[in-house]
């Protein structure tokens, strides 16, 4: 169960770290709230992750699987952006 949570901690975290830029400092609502609730679903989450796995191998997945995730994010930009270099 502890997976499951951490992969609800890392999409939390990806959902709100993306909505920080909406959030036009603070100054957007629903941006806002996105961003507030989402870390505060991140720390309950770590919090029951960290009873069972320990902090290193947690760090370890969060950060492999968020590399994947940014790495995935800008082959989607890149692959499907309408936008032509010249």
């Amino acid at each position: 169960m502890a997976y499951f949570y951490l992969a609800i901690a890392i999409i939390a975290e990806v959902s709100a770290t993306s909505a920080l830029k909406a959030s036009e400092e603070f100054t957007k609502l629903f941006a806002s709230l996105i961003v507030i609730c989402g870390y505060g679903i991140v720390f309950y989450f770590m919090t029951l992750v960290l009873r069972t796995i320990p902090v290193g191998i947690t760090y370890a997945i969060w950060s492999g699987l968020g590399m994947s995730l940014i790495v995935t994010g800008v082959l989607v930009i890149h692959f499907f952006s309408k936008t032509v270099n010249h």
